[in-house]
């Protein structure tokens, strides 16, 4: 013998429960997986910025530098006179230095 129970039209009883926790879980379960979505996209976005410092080698970075370095592209550009002088100063640094060096490795390695 099978016994129906009649509850109030409010939604109590067994059924009622099961269905309100089955929507609870399927929120939960909705804003984890956006919870893993946003991070998904965050480490994503991490990885391709880090794969672009990565992805050039250090010799053609260090390169890009030095060229801008004494190209003067660090200074304003409006001002050609500023940037010419930048560009003399620095190529005059740069004559010093070789010629410092190869002063030194003459003086005192090669005897």
């Amino acid at each position: 013998m099978v016994l129906l129970h009649h509850h109030s039209a409010r939604g109590e009883g067994p059924l009622a429960a099961e269905c309100g926790t089955a929507m609870g879980e399927a929120k939960r379960r909705r804003e984890n997986e956006d919870e893993r979505r946003k991070e998904a996209e965050r480490i994503l976005e991490r990885v391709s910025r880090d794969s672009e410092t990565i992805g050039s080698s250090g010799f053609a970075r260090t390169t890009n530098r030095l060229a801008n370095h004494f190209l003067a592209k660090d200074s304003p550009q409006d001002d050609p006179i500023e940037v010419l002088g930048k560009r003399i100063g620095r190529l005059l640094s740069l004559i010093a230095f070789v010629g410092l060096a190869i002063y030194l490795f003459l003086t005192y390695v090669v005897k």
